[in-house]
C-alpha cells in the first residue's frame, strides 16, 4: 500500500509536460486558508478540487474603472486540481498538486479588434515537503517546495501575465497552525511564492497569501461543519522588458464562508465562496467579483 501511494505522488510530480498558468489578479487565493490541506495524522490523502474565477470587472487602484481603459475584457478560468499527500509519520510528509486549467481570454488586438483565445491543459505542478514535528498533535506545520517552469509562455493572444507559463521556477514557503476548542476550532496559514529568476525579459511578481479562519463543530451530528475565514492576497508587480509593471501587482482581502460535509468515514466534501471586501490594483486590471471552490477528499 505504501508503494502504491508513493507511485501516485511520483506520477503527479513527473507529469510535467504540463502548462503553468500565470494569473493576473487573484488565483493564488485558492492555495491558502483551507484547513483540509493541513494534515492531522499519518497516512495518505487524495483530493480533487474544482475552482472557478471570472475576471470580468476592470479595476484601478481602490475602485472599479471604465472597461474602456483596459484592453483585456474578460479572463474566465476553470481550475481542476488533483492532489496527493503522504504523511510518512507524525513529523514528515510530502504533497504534490497537479492542476488542469481551462482559461478563456477576450482582449483587444494591436489593431483595435476584439479577439479571443482559450486553452485547456495541465498547469504548473507543485511539490511541497511538510514538517509537523514541532508539536505532538501535529497542529504546527512548516512547508517548503517548488513550482516548476513547465508551460509555454509564447501562445498567441495571451500576454506574458496571462500566458500558460511563468518561464521560471518559484520557491514556495509556508507555515500553518491549527487550534481546537470544545465545539469549535481555528486555523491560520501563510504561503509565499518567490520567483527565483526571470526568462525572456519577464519575471513574475512574488505573491504573499495569508488565511485565518474558524469552524463550528456543533452541527457535526448533522454532518455539517460551517466555517468563516479571512484571506489576504498580495502580489508584487512583474518586472523585465517583456513585463507590464504599471498594470500588474495587487492587494486583495476576501471574506470566505464555507461548509464541510463529512460523507462517510475518510471521505469529505468542502465548498466555499470568496467575496472580496478590499481590492487595490496597480494600474488597470481585471478582477473577479467572487470566486468559488469545491473539494472532494479521501483519507486512507
Amino acid at each position: 500500500m505504501r508503494l502504491g501511494r508513493a507511485l501516485v505522488i511520483s506520477l503527479l510530480i513527473s507529469a510535467v509536460p504540463a502548462t503553468a498558468w500565470a494569473c493576473a489578479c487573484g488565483c493564488s487565493v485558492f492555495g491558502v486558508g483551507t484547513r483540509w490541506t493541513m494534515p492531522t495524522g499519518p497516512g495518505f490523502r487524495l483530493s480533487l478540487q474544482y475552482s472557478f474565477m471570472d475576471q470580468s470587472q476592470n479595476w484601478q487602484g481602490w475602485s472599479s474603472a471604465s472597461p474602456a481603459l483596459n484592453g483585456d475584457k474578460d479572463i474566465r478560468t476553470h481550475f481542476f486540481t488533483l492532489s496527493a499527500e503522504e504523511m510518512f509519520n507524525r513529523s514528515w510528509g510530502i504533497r504534490a498538486d497537479l492542476p488542469v486549467w481551462d482559461r478563456y481570454l477576450k482582449t483587444t488586438s494591436d489593431s483595435g479588434e476584439l479577439v479571443t483565445g482559450e486553452h485547456l491543459s495541465l498547469s504548473d505542478a507543485s511539490v511541497m515537503g511538510m514538517y509537523t514535528g514541532l508539536s505532538d498533535d501535529m497542529s504546527t506545520g512548516l512547508e517548503l517546495g517548488f513550482k516548476l517552469p513547465t508551460g509555454p509562455d509564447d501562445l498567441s493572444v495571451f500576454d506574458r501575465d496571462t500566458q500558460p507559463g511563468y518561464g521560471s521556477t518559484s520557491l514556495l514557503l509556508g507555515a500553518y497552525q491549527l487550534g481546537q476548542g470544545s465545539n469549535w476550532g481555528w486555523w491560520a496559514q501563510g504561503i509565499v511564492r518567490v520567483a527565483l529568476y526571470g526568462t525572456g525579459g519577464y519575471r513574475p511578481g512574488n505573491s504573499y497569501n495569508l488565511g485565518l479562519g474558524a469552524h463550528y463543530d456543533g452541527f457535526a451530528r448533522y454532518r455539517l461543519v460551517p466555517s468563516l475565514q479571512l484571506v489576504a492576497s498580495i502580489r508584487g508587480s512583474d518586472s523585465g522588458s517583456a513585463a507590464d509593471p504599471a498594470n500588474t501587482g495587487f492587494q486583495r482581502l476576501f471574506v470566505v464562508p464555507g461548509l464541510e460535509i463529512p460523507l462517510v468515514a475518510g471521505l469529505d466534501f468542502f465548498a466555499d465562496l470568496d467575496f472580496p471586501v478590499l481590492t487595490h490594483t496597480s494600474g488597470d486590471q481585471l478582477v473577479a467579483p467572487w470566486l468559488a471552490s469545491a473539494t472532494l477528499s479521501e483519507s486512507f
